[in-house]
């Protein structure tokens, strides 16, 4: 987590951090641990309906007996400026909620029933999600729903996800 080493008890898995180290990220991407191959990916920023589906995922994968992937989808910006006609650059923008979402999660009680990891991407939210299911070969996505009028006018991304997606979607309303 951007630099922050935790301390994990021996029965907690590790919370995986591919920006801090770039060029150990491309190789983590093609080596997941195999103890999460098969296991629930779920996506979660902290707010009401991420942690309702991170309830759900827990169980879930406590039911299977597989691991959790915890996705953490960072912020990702347009520059505004344009060079002719190349197409706008997305710039990281340092999204401290990574790390504190990640000493919570460590710190949760609820998920020590299951091994689990959190892995930090930045980019679009859907295709972020489906492209760790697909690197962890992942039985199911989990999510929460969108409400609000944002989600109304862009789609929401579960709906979003749930059409492009290769495995099961599990929208937590």
């Amino acid at each position: 987590m951007a630099g922050h080493d935790i301390p994990e008890p021996a029965d907690r898995k590790r919370v995986a951090d591919h920006m801090a180290h770039p060029e150990a990220a491309e190789e983590s991407r093609h080596s997941c641990d195999p103890a999460f191959q098969h296991g629930v990916v779920v996506g979660f920023d902290g707010s009401t309906s991420s942690e309702r589906a991170l309830a759900y995922a827990i169980g879930m994968a406590r039911r299977s007996g597989s691991g959790l992937i915890i996705v953490h989808v960072a912020n990702r910006l347009p520059t505004t400026v344009w060079a002719g006609c190349e197409p706008p650059v997305f710039v990281d923008v340092p999204d401290h909620r990574t790390e504190v979402l990640g000493l919570e999660l460590a710190c949760a009680d609820h998920l020590t029933e299951v091994p689990w990891i959190l892995v930090e991407r930045g980019g679009d939210i859907c295709h972020e999600l489906e492209e760790v299911g697909r690197e962890y070969a992942a039985d199911a996505i989990v999510v929460g729903s969108t409400h609000g009028l944002v989600g109304r006018i862009f789609g929401s991304v579960a709906g979003r996800l749930a059409r492009r997606a290769q495995r099961p979607v599990v929208v937590i309303p």
